[in-house]
């Protein structure tokens, strides 16, 4: 230290320690386009509609719920995952439809779409966390390695939380001659991580870049941003529709349920695959992830309200991040496909399909689970298990997910 460095502002010293995890802050240019935008509103981006950040409730019942010992062996395969070996022959040949997903895990697929290769919020690493040390940890291996891929267009990513924007994936990615198309301010990132600017595609909702003739468009989200203690709102969250000539798909990334999803589905759909989240929900922060049958609402939403296409359940299976088991997320959104007549597409990690062929549909994660209460399924004469309320009280963990 120097006889000067006594004198330097707090958030000057905390930012020079940051490790390279955590990203970098939006400056300069980027910032003054950041205050310029019509979402961002007394210094931190807003959410379409209100929505609670910071998780509801006591911090006690919470921790009890998530650390005890019979709870946590609920949120955790019973067993190994079947992941699917996929290899360069699985996607060496083109799709014959002109349209074929594959679901690495969590929130990373990979969409092959009118000749162009997308992928979408690659996490190749083995915790969701800044640490090597701690936080959530893969219940499954990556279906393929990150460089036996093959040769990706454009990466997209959602928003910069651990478990959506991964430092060793960009990293690798980075030396690639891929494009990168992010929401607006998270482009500062990647550009720490060694990402060029030129190479950086960085929207805010509603505006659209073309890449390699697909044509892509942030549009909104019901989430929040950030990758520290402070999280100062200042990179935008969004969901994602990607239109080639022939086809039509939507990401969700990580969202609470809003009726903006119409609006989405009006202006860019109706889409041949939606990509939904379904999974890490709970009553402690209902406004900024969706339960499966807030997912199956917002497919048909975007579908103009009726079935349509192809719903891939995202978000689910990979990292342990909130209090319900394993497999509920499954269960569930194949009871509101069933009861919605709507076609969903459940492949093991790895695993090709196109929405226009053969679905893979077999509850796979069924021997890896005990039997669920299924508290979404009212007995006859009941009503529906709604969301538990929450005890008063905040908890502070939205840096978790």
């Amino acid at each position: 230290m120097t006889g000067a460095d006594h004198l330097l502002p707090l958030r000057t010293k905390l930012r020079s320690l940051r490790t390279a995890p955590f990203g970098a802050d939006p400056a300069g240019a980027r910032m003054e386009r950041i205050r310029r935008s019509p979402h961002f509103v007394d210094g931190s981006f807003q959410n379409p509609v209100g929505a609670r950040t910071r998780p509801s409730g006591s911090t006690v019942e919470f921790a009890k719920i998530y650390f005890q010992k019979e709870q946590r062996a609920r949120r955790t395969p019973d067993g190994t995952v079947p992941v699917h070996p996929t290899t360069l022959a699985d996607l060496a040949a083109p799709p014959v439809s002109g349209l074929r997903l594959t679901w690495m895990g969590h929130s990373s697929v990979l969409a092959e779409i009118d000749g162009s290769r997308v992928l979408f919020d690659p996490v190749w690493g083995q915790r969701c966390s800044p640490f090597p040390f701690a936080g959530p940890k893969r219940l499954h291996p990556t279906p393929v390695p990150l460089a036996a891929l093959g040769p990706v267009d454009v990466v997209v990513i959602s928003h910069d939380h651990y478990d959506h924007l991964d430092l060793p994936t960009i990293r690798a990615l980075a030396g690639t001659d891929t494009v990168f198309a992010v929401p607006l301010g998270v482009g500062a990132h990647l550009e720490r991580w060694g990402v060029p600017a030129g190479r950086l595609r960085e929207l805010d909702w509603n505006e659209t870049a073309t890449v390699g003739g697909i044509r892509l468009t942030a549009t909104p989200a019901r989430h929040f941003c950030g990758r520290g203690l402070r999280n100062q709102q200042h990179t935008l969250w969004a969901s994602w529709a990607a239109a080639g000539p022939e086809h039509r798909i939507y990401h969700s990334g990580d969202t609470g349920y809003f009726p903006g999803f119409r609006d989405i589905g009006a202006e860019h759909g109706p889409f041949d695959a939606t990509m939904i989240q379904i999974g890490a929900y709970s009553e402690y922060w209902p406004d900024i992830h969706m339960t499966p049958a807030e997912g199956m609402r917002a497919h048909l939403d975007l579908q103009g309200g009726s079935p349509h296409g192809v719903l891939l359940p995202i978000h689910w299976g990979t990292f342990n991040l909130a209090p319900h088991a394993w497999a509920e997320p499954a269960e569930w959104t194949k009871d509101a496909g069933d009861e919605a007549d709507q076609p969903l597409a459940f492949p093991r990690p790895g695993e090709p399909f196109e929405p226009a062929g053969i679905l893979p549909v077999e509850p796979w994660w069924r021997p890896l689970s005990p039997a669920l209460a299924r508290p979404w399924r009212p007995a006859e004469g009941q009503a529906a298990a709604g969301p538990a309320p929450a005890a008063r009280g905040d908890l502070d963990l939205a840096g978790e997910r």
